[in-house]
Protein backbone atom coordinates (compact mmCIF):
# COMPACT_ATOMS: atom_id res chain seq x y z
CA UNK A 1 0.00 0.00 0.00
CA UNK A 2 1.35 3.64 -1.15
CA UNK A 3 0.93 6.01 1.92
CA UNK A 4 -0.69 9.68 0.31
CA UNK A 5 2.23 12.37 1.52
CA UNK A 6 0.61 15.39 0.32
CA UNK A 7 -2.99 15.20 0.22
CA UNK A 8 -3.37 15.40 3.89
CA UNK A 9 -0.40 17.32 5.41
CA UNK A 10 0.55 20.98 4.84
CA UNK A 11 3.53 21.83 2.55
CA UNK A 12 6.85 21.56 2.45
CA UNK A 13 7.12 18.21 4.36
CA UNK A 14 8.91 18.47 7.37
CA UNK A 15 10.53 14.40 7.43
CA UNK A 16 12.25 12.60 10.34
CA UNK A 17 14.18 10.05 9.34
CA UNK A 18 15.89 7.55 12.36
CA UNK A 19 18.24 4.96 12.23
CA UNK A 20 19.52 3.38 15.00
CA UNK A 21 21.84 0.21 14.22
CA UNK A 22 25.74 0.56 13.49
CA UNK A 23 27.88 2.80 11.93
CA UNK A 24 27.49 0.70 8.52
CA UNK A 25 23.96 0.69 8.51
CA UNK A 26 23.90 4.59 9.16
CA UNK A 27 26.36 5.17 5.81
CA UNK A 28 24.12 2.71 3.45
CA UNK A 29 21.33 4.79 4.61
CA UNK A 30 22.67 7.99 2.22
CA UNK A 31 20.73 7.44 -0.76
CA UNK A 32 17.61 6.26 1.01
CA UNK A 33 18.11 10.00 2.59
CA UNK A 34 18.61 11.58 -1.40
CA UNK A 35 16.05 9.47 -2.57
CA UNK A 36 13.22 11.53 -0.35
CA UNK A 37 15.46 14.70 -0.67
CA UNK A 38 14.79 13.91 -5.02
CA UNK A 39 11.22 13.55 -3.94
CA UNK A 40 10.90 16.60 -2.39
CA UNK A 41 13.37 19.25 -2.72
CA UNK A 42 11.37 21.70 -0.92
CA UNK A 43 11.34 19.93 1.77
CA UNK A 44 12.57 19.95 5.44
CA UNK A 45 14.51 16.35 5.66
CA UNK A 46 15.86 15.92 9.49
CA UNK A 47 18.07 13.04 10.76
CA UNK A 48 18.28 11.45 13.90
CA UNK A 49 21.16 9.02 14.78
CA UNK A 50 23.86 7.99 17.64
CA UNK A 51 25.79 10.37 18.96
CA UNK A 52 28.83 8.77 17.53
CA UNK A 53 27.47 8.45 14.31
CA UNK A 54 26.27 11.70 13.91
CA UNK A 55 29.91 13.33 11.66
CA UNK A 56 28.79 10.86 8.69
CA UNK A 57 26.04 12.92 7.99
CA UNK A 58 26.60 16.65 9.57
CA UNK A 59 27.99 17.89 6.93
CA UNK A 60 25.95 16.61 3.86
CA UNK A 61 24.33 19.95 2.46
CA UNK A 62 21.11 18.69 1.41
CA UNK A 63 20.41 17.55 5.06
CA UNK A 64 18.33 19.88 7.10
CA UNK A 65 19.41 19.14 10.41
CA UNK A 66 21.03 16.30 11.93
CA UNK A 67 20.21 15.44 15.32
CA UNK A 68 22.87 13.49 17.60
CA UNK A 69 21.00 11.44 20.55
CA UNK A 70 23.76 10.26 23.47
CA UNK A 71 23.60 6.20 23.09
CA UNK A 72 24.74 3.59 25.58
CA UNK A 73 24.09 -0.40 24.67
CA UNK A 74 21.47 -1.75 26.77
CA UNK A 75 21.14 1.73 28.85
CA UNK A 76 18.40 4.26 28.48
CA UNK A 77 19.87 7.78 28.98
CA UNK A 78 17.26 9.70 29.89
CA UNK A 79 18.30 12.68 31.46
CA UNK A 80 20.44 13.48 28.56
CA UNK A 81 18.04 12.35 25.97
CA UNK A 82 14.93 13.94 27.34
CA UNK A 83 15.66 17.40 26.25
CA UNK A 84 16.18 16.53 22.80
CA UNK A 85 12.84 14.41 22.59
CA UNK A 86 10.93 17.83 23.51
CA UNK A 87 13.20 19.98 20.91
CA UNK A 88 11.99 17.11 18.12
CA UNK A 89 8.60 17.03 19.39
CA UNK A 90 8.62 20.94 19.04
CA UNK A 91 9.41 20.38 15.08
CA UNK A 92 5.83 18.91 14.60
CA UNK A 93 7.11 16.45 11.97
CA UNK A 94 4.61 15.34 9.51
CA UNK A 95 6.43 11.86 8.65
CA UNK A 96 9.25 9.77 10.46
CA UNK A 97 10.56 6.43 9.05
CA UNK A 98 13.13 4.57 11.21
CA UNK A 99 15.32 2.64 9.11
CA UNK A 100 16.38 0.58 11.50
CA UNK A 101 13.52 -1.43 12.99
CA UNK A 102 15.08 -2.39 16.15
CA UNK A 103 13.27 -1.68 19.69
CA UNK A 104 15.16 1.99 20.26
CA UNK A 105 14.60 3.49 17.10
CA UNK A 106 10.73 2.15 17.13
CA UNK A 107 10.45 3.37 20.36
CA UNK A 108 11.84 7.19 19.17
CA UNK A 109 9.35 6.83 16.53
CA UNK A 110 6.70 6.88 18.83
CA UNK A 111 8.26 9.43 21.31
CA UNK A 112 8.85 12.45 18.18
CA UNK A 113 5.57 12.75 17.48
CA UNK A 114 5.24 12.81 14.05
CA UNK A 115 2.03 12.23 12.87
CA UNK A 116 2.41 9.44 10.36
CA UNK A 117 5.47 7.28 11.18
CA UNK A 118 6.84 4.07 9.00
CA UNK A 119 8.69 1.56 9.90
CA UNK A 120 10.20 -1.90 8.64
CA UNK A 121 8.22 -5.31 10.03
CA UNK A 122 11.17 -7.23 11.97
CA UNK A 123 10.49 -10.31 14.04
CA UNK A 124 11.35 -10.20 18.20
CA UNK A 125 11.70 -6.79 19.77
CA UNK A 126 9.49 -6.02 22.53
CA UNK A 127 5.74 -6.79 22.19
CA UNK A 128 4.66 -3.54 21.43
CA UNK A 129 6.92 -2.37 18.64
CA UNK A 130 4.84 -2.69 15.74
CA UNK A 131 2.25 -0.01 17.76
CA UNK A 132 4.75 2.50 17.81
CA UNK A 133 4.29 2.74 13.90
CA UNK A 134 1.10 3.62 11.77
CA UNK A 135 2.15 2.35 8.76
CA UNK A 136 4.75 -1.39 7.95
CA UNK A 137 6.22 -2.79 5.53
CA UNK A 138 7.94 -5.88 4.95
CA UNK A 139 11.25 -6.21 4.96
CA UNK A 140 13.28 -6.91 1.07
CA UNK A 141 14.34 -9.69 0.30
CA UNK A 142 18.51 -10.70 1.65
CA UNK A 143 20.10 -11.52 -1.85
CA UNK A 144 19.79 -7.67 -2.68
CA UNK A 145 21.98 -5.09 -1.84
CA UNK A 146 21.53 -3.34 1.63
CA UNK A 147 20.78 0.28 0.10
CA UNK A 148 17.89 -1.24 -2.06
CA UNK A 149 16.25 -2.95 1.10
CA UNK A 150 16.46 0.39 2.76
CA UNK A 151 15.45 2.10 -0.16
CA UNK A 152 12.16 -0.46 -0.47
CA UNK A 153 11.09 1.05 3.05
CA UNK A 154 10.57 3.91 1.52
CA UNK A 155 8.10 2.15 -1.52
CA UNK A 156 5.39 2.45 1.42
CA UNK A 157 5.75 6.32 0.61
CA UNK A 158 6.05 6.09 -3.81
CA UNK A 159 9.50 7.27 -3.65
CA UNK A 160 12.03 5.48 -6.16
CA UNK A 161 15.54 5.30 -5.92
CA UNK A 162 18.05 8.48 -6.13
CA UNK A 163 19.73 9.21 -9.85
CA UNK A 164 22.51 7.26 -7.62
CA UNK A 165 23.08 4.52 -5.41
CA UNK A 166 27.00 5.20 -4.29
CA UNK A 167 27.54 7.08 -0.94
CA UNK A 168 28.34 10.18 -0.33
CA UNK A 169 30.01 11.75 2.73
CA UNK A 170 31.56 15.43 3.55
CA UNK A 171 34.41 15.82 5.72
CA UNK A 172 35.03 18.62 7.74
CA UNK A 173 37.18 21.46 5.74
CA UNK A 174 38.59 23.20 9.65
CA UNK A 175 39.89 19.08 9.83
CA UNK A 176 42.07 19.30 6.70
CA UNK A 177 45.31 20.68 7.81
CA UNK A 178 44.92 18.32 10.99
CA UNK A 179 44.43 15.34 8.85
CA UNK A 180 47.44 16.47 6.33
CA UNK A 181 49.63 16.39 9.62
CA UNK A 182 48.71 12.87 10.38
CA UNK A 183 49.27 11.61 6.95
CA UNK A 184 51.62 13.84 4.98
CA UNK A 185 51.20 12.02 2.02
CA UNK A 186 49.28 10.03 0.28
CA UNK A 187 49.29 6.32 0.71
CA UNK A 188 47.78 3.20 0.88
CA UNK A 189 45.65 2.78 4.05
CA UNK A 190 44.89 -1.08 5.11
CA UNK A 191 42.55 -1.27 7.98
CA UNK A 192 42.87 -3.57 10.40
CA UNK A 193 40.37 -4.36 12.56
CA UNK A 194 36.15 -4.92 12.50
CA UNK A 195 33.21 -5.16 14.27
CA UNK A 196 33.81 -8.88 14.39
CA UNK A 197 37.09 -10.67 14.54
CA UNK A 198 35.91 -12.87 11.81
CA UNK A 199 35.66 -10.97 9.29
CA UNK A 200 39.56 -9.42 9.96
CA UNK A 201 42.01 -10.44 7.26
CA UNK A 202 44.89 -12.43 8.67
CA UNK A 203 47.52 -10.17 10.53
CA UNK A 204 50.05 -12.22 9.10
CA UNK A 205 48.65 -11.84 5.64
CA UNK A 206 48.85 -7.99 6.72
CA UNK A 207 52.48 -8.28 6.77
CA UNK A 208 53.17 -9.95 3.94
CA UNK A 209 51.32 -7.84 2.25
CA UNK A 210 53.42 -5.20 3.39
CA UNK A 211 56.43 -6.53 2.65
CA UNK A 212 55.76 -7.38 -0.88
CA UNK A 213 54.47 -3.68 -0.90
CA UNK A 214 57.14 -2.60 -0.03
CA UNK A 215 59.23 -4.31 -2.28
CA UNK A 216 57.57 -3.05 -5.10
CA UNK A 217 57.84 0.56 -4.30
CA UNK A 218 54.15 0.84 -3.20
CA UNK A 219 53.31 2.67 -0.14
CA UNK A 220 51.33 1.36 2.86
CA UNK A 221 50.10 2.49 6.63
CA UNK A 222 47.93 1.17 8.90
CA UNK A 223 44.86 2.15 11.13
CA UNK A 224 43.01 0.25 13.10
CA UNK A 225 40.25 0.68 16.25
CA UNK A 226 40.83 2.26 19.54
CA UNK A 227 39.68 -0.66 21.43
CA UNK A 228 42.15 -2.77 23.80
CA UNK A 229 41.49 -5.55 20.66
CA UNK A 230 41.84 -3.54 17.82
CA UNK A 231 44.92 -2.30 19.18
CA UNK A 232 46.46 -5.62 19.88
CA UNK A 233 46.41 -6.64 16.29
CA UNK A 234 48.49 -3.59 15.97
CA UNK A 235 50.83 -5.17 18.40
CA UNK A 236 51.09 -8.15 16.54
CA UNK A 237 52.03 -6.27 12.71
CA UNK A 238 54.69 -4.19 14.36
CA UNK A 239 56.22 -7.76 15.69
CA UNK A 240 56.35 -9.49 12.51
CA UNK A 241 56.68 -6.32 10.40
CA UNK A 242 58.46 -4.09 12.52
CA UNK A 243 58.97 -1.46 9.20
CA UNK A 244 54.77 -1.08 8.94
CA UNK A 245 53.55 2.50 10.24
CA UNK A 246 50.27 2.22 12.23
CA UNK A 247 48.90 5.48 12.13
CA UNK A 248 47.84 6.57 16.08
CA UNK A 249 43.94 6.27 17.03
CA UNK A 250 43.02 9.63 15.96
CA UNK A 251 40.59 11.15 18.89
CA UNK A 252 37.21 11.47 16.80
CA UNK A 253 35.19 10.28 13.87
CA UNK A 254 35.33 13.38 12.01
CA UNK A 255 39.22 13.44 12.12
CA UNK A 256 38.86 9.67 11.02
CA UNK A 257 36.90 10.87 8.06
CA UNK A 258 39.39 13.93 6.98
CA UNK A 259 42.56 11.58 7.30
CA UNK A 260 40.68 8.67 5.00
CA UNK A 261 40.28 11.22 2.29
CA UNK A 262 43.37 11.63 2.05
CA UNK A 263 44.03 7.49 0.55
CA UNK A 264 45.24 6.56 -2.39
CA UNK A 265 43.40 3.38 -1.86
CA UNK A 266 41.86 1.46 1.39
CA UNK A 267 41.54 -1.86 2.20
CA UNK A 268 39.80 -3.63 4.83
CA UNK A 269 37.21 -6.40 5.51
CA UNK A 270 33.24 -5.80 5.70
CA UNK A 271 33.44 -3.04 8.17
CA UNK A 272 32.55 0.75 8.57
CA UNK A 273 35.48 2.10 7.98
CA UNK A 274 35.14 0.61 4.37
CA UNK A 275 32.16 2.59 3.81
CA UNK A 276 33.54 5.84 5.06
CA UNK A 277 36.41 5.65 2.60
CA UNK A 278 33.83 4.99 -0.27
CA UNK A 279 31.75 8.20 0.92
CA UNK A 280 34.32 9.93 0.40
CA UNK A 281 35.48 8.65 -2.70
CA UNK A 282 38.32 6.63 -1.74
CA UNK A 283 38.60 3.50 -4.38
CA UNK A 284 38.60 -0.14 -2.47
CA UNK A 285 39.52 -3.40 -1.93
CA UNK A 286 36.68 -5.51 0.26
CA UNK A 287 37.86 -8.73 1.80
CA UNK A 288 34.66 -10.39 2.15
CA UNK A 289 34.26 -13.75 3.44
CA UNK A 290 30.99 -14.43 6.33
CA UNK A 291 29.18 -11.64 5.15
CA UNK A 292 27.66 -11.47 1.43
CA UNK A 293 29.09 -8.87 -0.81
CA UNK A 294 26.18 -9.11 -2.47
CA UNK A 295 24.13 -7.32 0.05
CA UNK A 296 27.28 -5.18 2.11
CA UNK A 297 29.79 -4.69 -0.43
CA UNK A 298 30.34 -0.54 -1.40
CA UNK A 299 29.01 -0.10 -5.22
CA UNK A 300 30.34 1.50 -7.64
CA UNK A 301 33.25 0.84 -10.50
CA UNK A 302 35.76 2.09 -7.90
CA UNK A 303 35.04 -0.60 -5.27
CA UNK A 304 36.65 -3.69 -5.76
CA UNK A 305 36.03 -7.26 -4.03
CA UNK A 306 38.43 -10.57 -2.98
CA UNK A 307 36.20 -13.27 -2.07
CA UNK A 308 37.34 -15.77 0.27
CA UNK A 309 36.64 -19.68 1.17
CA UNK A 310 33.21 -20.79 1.84
CA UNK A 311 32.27 -19.67 5.15
CA UNK A 312 30.37 -22.06 7.31
CA UNK A 313 30.14 -20.02 10.54
CA UNK A 314 27.22 -19.02 12.11
CA UNK A 315 25.88 -15.66 11.00
CA UNK A 316 25.58 -14.12 14.30
CA UNK A 317 29.11 -15.33 15.38
CA UNK A 318 31.64 -12.85 16.51
CA UNK A 319 34.68 -15.32 15.56
CA UNK A 320 35.43 -17.74 13.10
CA UNK A 321 34.43 -21.43 14.37
CA UNK A 322 36.08 -23.13 11.29
CA UNK A 323 39.43 -25.28 11.43
CA UNK A 324 40.57 -22.64 8.51
CA UNK A 325 39.34 -19.18 8.93
CA UNK A 326 37.46 -18.17 5.02
CA UNK A 327 39.22 -14.91 4.80
CA UNK A 328 42.78 -16.63 5.15
CA UNK A 329 42.26 -18.16 1.67
CA UNK A 330 42.40 -14.86 0.24
CA UNK A 331 46.42 -14.44 -0.66
CA UNK A 332 48.61 -11.49 0.18
CA UNK A 333 49.07 -11.82 -3.94
CA UNK A 334 45.78 -11.52 -4.39
CA UNK A 335 45.52 -8.71 -3.03
CA UNK A 336 48.76 -6.95 -4.18
CA UNK A 337 47.56 -7.60 -7.92
CA UNK A 338 44.22 -6.27 -7.26
CA UNK A 339 46.27 -3.04 -5.82
CA UNK A 340 48.89 -2.11 -8.48
CA UNK A 341 45.84 -2.27 -10.88
CA UNK A 342 44.19 0.61 -8.96
CA UNK A 343 47.80 2.60 -9.00
CA UNK A 344 48.74 1.68 -12.70
CA UNK A 345 48.56 5.28 -14.35
CA UNK A 346 47.18 3.75 -17.15
CA UNK A 347 43.71 3.01 -15.52
CA UNK A 348 41.20 5.99 -15.91
CA UNK A 349 40.67 8.19 -13.02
Amino acid sequence: MTISLTSACRLPLKILAIQFKYFGDAVLMIPALRAIRERWPGGSLHALVPEEVAPLLQHLPWLTCVWALPRRRGHARLKPTWPILRALRRERFDHSVDFGGNDRGAILSLLCGARQRLGPIHPGGFIGRRFCYTHRVSPAPLDQHETLRLLHTLSAWGITPPRSLEIEIRTDPALDAFAAQLLPERRVICHLAAGQPKKEWPVAHWACLYQMAAAAGLRLVFTTGKGAREQSLADVLKKLAPDAPVLPPTPALATFLAVLKRAEVFIAGDTGPLHFASGVGVPTIALFGPTSPVQWAPLGPNHQVLLGARCNCDGCADVCKSASHCLAAISPDQVLSRLQKFLSPTRPS
